[in-house]
């Protein structure tokens, strides 16, 4: 989006032409409505603006939900903004440790502000691109809040009880960005870590951050939302838990579990294949609380540096996906598709850890035929590679759940 786009939008028409288009969920919806647009008399750059408006709203509904359909979009921003059930939860600290006033540094286009003035927060958003702020003050005009087109280190925080900090990681644009080594960051991470010192602050890291870059008396929080690992939040001062430095999140069907610790957690020790195999989620594993997870399941490693765990207990939790182990079957591919043909196996979901493999390519490889479903997992036990057929277990099923 440039600037001559995001002032064709926002206007009368524009913004009538986006809400009555409404959803678009393929691209033989769009290109229908931009036929019926441009029959109708309106503008080629009318038409582009609102059905690309219209196509971004549809794409926000996961994320946004009911919010979506008043919202605009540029397709980087809808990218990069946190999803509404993770920035309520954010703001929720932030109410907890009372706050008032909450200034929103990097705002992009308003996904953790709406969280922080949907709980009554007055926020002070605030963001370097123009046209991004343009579009949150839009997103956020319902609310107690006032949007700035500002660098975060030129805007004074006087009265601002603490701070929300999204660094940019990608390059600058609407569209096709790329994403940036720590040193680039903006604003620099040495700012941000500088204002924590000050100020209690949240800040938001891809879940891939360097740990050991991560500030000592920091709380580090791993998020994940339904087996995707999504960011980790840094927290300082009155947003830090006191005794917690190693947290996971995970939400699972819009329901949230956490596992909190005060270090690294020691793992568990390796032990035989058992009746079940677990996998951590990815939030657990970044947040190194795959001891935790597998105490709580009576787990031991299923070998040394993988994040497989098994056990006998029928237990599972939402800090994994649990399988019940059928059968191991031979490792080489051959003798494998043989095996799960002559057990009907048609369809099959494949889990893998320390083996090069591609699944969709070794899924055609073994040339499955029948009905019957099940999961393969391949992986490596004392160095040997091994095929495991199993089958899925429900959170909900078997057994009890660590304690958060």
């Amino acid at each position: 989006m440039d600037m001559a786009e995001l002032r064709t939008l926002l206007t009368p028409e524009g913004l009538t032409l986006v809400d009555e288009l409404g959803e678009l969920p393929s691209t033989d919806a769009v290109a229908a409505a931009v036929s019926r647009l441009r029959r109708a008399g309106h503008s080629p750059d009318l038409v582009s603006a609102a059905v690309g408006q219209a196509r971004l709203r549809t794409r926000a509904r996961g994320k946004f939900g009911e919010l979506s359909e008043r919202m605009l979009f540029t397709r980087a921003g809808l990218e990069q903004a946190t999803r509404l059930e993770v920035a309520t939860l954010h703001a929720a600290r932030f109410r907890r440790a009372g706050v008032t006033r909450v200034a929103d540094l990097g705002c992009g286009l308003g996904g953790d502000a709406l969280g922080f003035a949907g709980l009554g927060m007055r926020v002070l958003a605030v963001d370097a691109d123009e046209i991004t702020a343009a579009l949150a003050a839009y997103n956020l005009a319902p609310y107690d809040a006032e949007v700035r087109h500002a660098r975060a280190e030129d805007v004074e925080l006087a009265g601002v009880d603490a701070v929300w900090l999204d660094p940019a990681r990608r390059t600058a644009g609407h569209g096709e960005t790329r994403r940036v080594g720590a040193g680039e960051y903006t604003p620099p991470l040495d700012w941000a870590f500088a204002l924590a010192e000050r100020l209690p602050t949240g800040i938001k890291l891809g879940p891939a951050f360097d740990r050991d870059d991560i500030p000592e008396g920091a709380e580090a929080q791993w998020i994940g939302v339904d087996g995707s690992t999504i960011e980790l939040v840094l927290w300082s001062g009155a947003l830090a838990r006191e005794g917690v430095r190693r947290a996971a999140l995970v939400i699972r069907g819009g329901v949230a579990h956490e596992l909190t610790a005060a270090a690294d957690a020691e793992d568990v020790p390796v032990r035989e294949l058992g009746a079940f195999v677990h996998e951590p989620d990815g939030a657990v594993i970044r947040a190194r609380l795959i001891g935790d997870a597998a105490r709580a399941l009576e787990a031991g490693m299923l070998a040394e540096g993988i994040a497989y765990l098994t056990s006998d207990a029928a237990l599972t939790s939402p800090f994994v996906q649990s399988f019940r182990v059928r059968e191991e079957l031979p490792a080489d591919t051959k003798a494998l598709g043989k095996a799960l043909r002559e057990r009907g196996i048609g369809r099959l979901e494949i889990k893998k850890r320390g083996v090069d493999v591609d699944p969709a390519e070794f899924r055609t490889r073994l040339s499955l035929k029948g009905q019957a479903s099940g999961t393969l997992v391949l992986t490596r036990i004392g160095g040997d590679r091994v095929a495991l057929l199993a089958d899925r277990v429900g959170a909900s099923s078997g057994g009890s759940e660590p304690s958060t």
